[in-house]
């Protein structure tokens, strides 16, 4: 074995784990590539003829190729029925609870990670690897995710819900670099089948985007059942009828097939009375929301009860100045004076200090200012 240690790397086909893989055996470690098979078309239809992603057969030989070009072992495992049990299904258990769920970071909390680690201790691997852009380092007896060099491709809000002790064996070849330097150095190693791969933005289990199609497929009569129920303004009146309420999002604009006069946005989502309230923009901003199922990253319990945050409320939100109190071991008070636009139950809040992550959880209450307080609940 290297004197490095070997690595099982999570190997998509995508250029970065492409990269991934190579950098690391280059850097002199065993390297042992493993591309997971996640879902396929016939669970989740929405086959729109374009064959992108991780679980396609072009993604796989993609992987495969690179592994027997390089000299390291490749393998090839099927998780779709894990992936479906915590993703898929809390995917749908979210919309139908009238929340807006995040794929991503159950995937890597719940699947990724565990999964990579069970076959890594199986195949005899120190460390596991992945393409994404972050970083992680030991500090005070704590592993600690960080931001990756690439601020506009960082990956860290995604990775915010994985273990400490999945954390410790975990390597992020690709924190130091921006995505140019990647698609360089891809060419440079002669990847010329990924090099120039583009980048994914859908969930990877909707390739058709269509989120509407795929509730409508998951669950039987849904579209019959939660159909023609009432919009109403931020006074309770009724000012049209809607297709269902798992079908909009907070802050959703577009689709509403409304016309008041002046532009509306979904405010709030009532599932148990099939109600959607709408407002003005103002009506989006809140100022505090309380998260749970609570981990924390870079300290062990939040300093002193309370400290000073950004606070990432989305995926590709550029955050905003906060204040994090842990409520208990499992929840998180996070308040933000100047206030956010359209904090959504469902989605995950993330709390920095600098660029290091310090907690994250899951969204489940929120106060709208001037109208309701913690109007949207588990």
């Amino acid at each position: 074995m290297s004197s490095k240690g070997r690595v099982l790397v999570a190997m998509s086909g995508g250029v970065d784990s492409s990269v991934a893989a190579v950098m690391l055996h280059e850097q002199g470690y065993e390297v042992i590539g493993i591309t997971m098979k996640t879902w396929d078309y016939h669970r989740s239809g929405g086959n729109n003829g374009k064959e992108t992603g991780c679980c396609t057969v072009e993604s796989m030989n993609d992987a495969r190729h690179i592994a027997v070009k390089y000299g390291f072992k490749h393998f090839i495992v099927d998780i779709r029925d894990e992936f479906g049990d915590w993703v898929i299904d809390r995917f749908v258990d979210e919309y139908t609870s009238g929340r807006t769920p995040n794929p991503c970071v159950l995937c890597n909390t719940h699947i990724k990670w565990a999964a990579l680690l069970r076959r890594a201790d199986n195949l005899g691997c120190d460390y596991i690897a992945t393409g994404h852009y972050a970083n992680v380092r030991e500090e005070n007896g704590r592993y600690v995710i960080s931001k990756g060099k690439d601020h506009d491709k960082d990956q860290s809000y995604a990775l915010w819900g994985v273990q400490q002790k999945h954390l410790e064996r975990t390597i992020f070849p690709l924190g130091k670099y921006r995505k140019t330097e990647i698609r360089q150095i891809a060419e440079d190693y002669g990847l010329l089948n990924v090099a120039n791969k583009p980048d994914s933005y859908e969930i990877c289990f909707i390739p058709d985007n269509n989120y509407h199609r795929f509730l409508n497929d998951r669950v039987d009569g849904l579209e019959e059942r939660v159909a023609g129920g009432s919009f109403v303004d931020k006074y309770g009146k009724i000012v049209g009828k809607h297709k269902g309420y798992p079908y909009y999002t907070i802050g959703q604009r577009r689709g509403l097939d409304i016309a008041l006069g002046y532009p509306v946005y979904v405010t709030d989502i009532d599932p148990v009375n099939n109600v959607i309230t709408i407002g003005e923009k103002e009506d989006l901003i809140s100022t505090t929301c309380k998260a749970k199922e609570l981990n924390l990253v870079k300290y062990d319990e939040i300093p002193g009860g309370s400290m000073d945050i950004v606070g990432k409320i989305r995926y590709n939100d550029a955050g905003a100045s906060g204040i994090i109190t842990q409520i208990s071991d499992d929840e998180i008070k996070v308040h933000f004076p100047a206030g956010r636009e359209a904090i959504t139950p469902g989605q995950a809040i993330v709390c920095y200090e600098g660029d290091d992550v310090v907690a994250g959880g899951w969204i489940h209450k929120v106060n709208i200012e001037m109208n309701q307080e913690e109007s949207v609940t588990a």
